[in-house]
């Protein structure tokens, strides 16, 4: 490819490429044109999600969060119904194993009514009728709405919609490499020549957007999330999702228990310091950035109270015996020869301000000319997608 042409380029075939390059068609944007490093869809975080559906409980008021997780959940079953695919509405209990969690568990009953979703408080005797093997002290939240999918089914039909139209071509094994002039970019396959830019990269949207020079405080900080299943024998003891009252502090959930659309019953994930941004196994893909992401890592542990207590902590699950111990706080029939490694492994792309040394808890948008960048699109990214997508297209149109 020496230099093609075309009307909006976006840059990653993630869910939120996608789903922004849908929203554009329903407006009647043609002649759209998505970029991927990869040779096939779905390689990395969207491809690797955990397949929940969230109903918009944990996220502060006004958030972009907040915002579009309801409205995302009903246009994602939406979609999933119009069109065929795997989705089961199994709700979702949020548990708490002592009296100090129990104002973080009315907060998030007050966050849910704020942005709408649906969740009840019930006490124990209910819990029993919902998840019979669960735990709470006095109380716990029941959310309805959630629902599990499969993450690669939908990346598929919506990437058919996409090409069937047309409107749109997704050039796969090519990367972002630098801006050549106004309306150009370079990539590994030549220049592309368009009036509109999305920077849609996932872990690698501060790097793009570096080179735009713009969001030069934010840096991507790569969490690696692991899992392990409950052996097939003792999958009764969950019928459908069951969470703990997280630290509202992290944007980390803790560890937690999810019934697939497969019934494979996985936990997790855990939330450890990875290596690189697709460090999916111990030593895998460490590059060049592997010792500034390690700096970044011992600094924020040092400065940051929060980060560096949720950090230690999650560096102990590494070990089977701690995983066990927080994973049996949700259901305490639970041994620890009931759980079984999984290949399960995805990484969740941090977004951190370095000028305040503080994790970035909400999705940032920034538009510059025309270029848009869209940073931590982060957990729930996928629930949030179709809802975003509109948001999105406002702001570049």
């Amino acid at each position: 490819m020496k230099e093609i042409g075309c009307n909006v380029l976006i840059i990653g075939s993630g869910i939120t490429g996608l789903s922004i390059a849908y929203e554009l068609l329903k407006r009647g944007i043609e002649d759209i044109c998505i970029i991927d490093k990869e040779s096939v869809l779905g390689k990395h975080a969207s491809g690797r999600n955990s397949g929940v559906l969230h109903a918009g409980i944990y996220y502060s008021p006004g958030s972009l969060k907040a915002r579009f997780c309801v409205e995302g959940n009903r246009l994602l079953k939406e979609f999933c119904i119009n069109n065929n695919l795997t989705i089961k509405q199994n709700g979702k209990v949020i548990v708490t194993k002592d009296e100090k969690r129990l104002d973080t568990l009315y907060e998030l009953k007050k966050r849910a009514d704020s942005a709408g979703a649906l969740s009840t408080i019930i006490d124990e005797k209910e819990l029993k009728d919902i998840e019979p093997y669960a735990y709470t002290f006095e109380k716990a939240l029941f959310c309805p709405e959630t629902a599990v999918f499969n993450p690669i089914e939908i990346l598929s039909t919506l990437l058919d919609i996409l090409i069937s139209s047309d409107k749109v071509k997704i050039l796969y094994s090519t990367s972002f490499v630098t801006i050549d002039g106004n309306n150009k970019i370079k990539t590994t396959n030549g220049t592309i020549k368009c009036n509109k830019i999305i920077n849609a990269s996932g872990s690698y949207a501060d790097k793009i957007a570096h080179l735009f020079g713009i969001a030069k405080q934010y840096k991507i900080l790569p969490f690696k999330g692991t899992y392990k299943n409950l052996k097939n024998a003792k999958s009764y003891l969950v019928k459908s999702n069951i969470y703990p009252v997280p630290d509202l502090d992290n944007p980390f959930l803790g560890v937690h228990f999810t019934k697939s659309i497969d019934n494979i019953v996985y936990a997790g994930p855990t939330a450890i310091p990875a290596l690189s941004r697709e460090n999916y196994s111990l030593i895998d893909n460490l590059n060049i950035e592997t010792l500034p992401i390690l700096f970044r890592d011992v600094l924020l542990t040092i400065v940051n109270k929060s980060f560096r207590s949720s950090a230690l902590g999650e560096m102990k699950k590494y070990i089977d015996y701690y995983f066990w111990k927080e994973a049996k706080t949700l259901i305490p029939s639970i041994s620890p020869d009931d759980l079984e490694s999984s290949k399960k492994v995805g990484i969740r792309a941090q977004l951190v301000d370095w000028e305040s040394k503080r994790l970035v808890m909400d999705f940032i948008v920034i538009k510059d000319g025309n270029s848009l960048h869209i940073l931590n699109t982060i957990s729930p990214g996928f629930t949030t997608s179709m809802s975003f997508a509109k948001y999105v297209v406002d702001q570049l149109l």
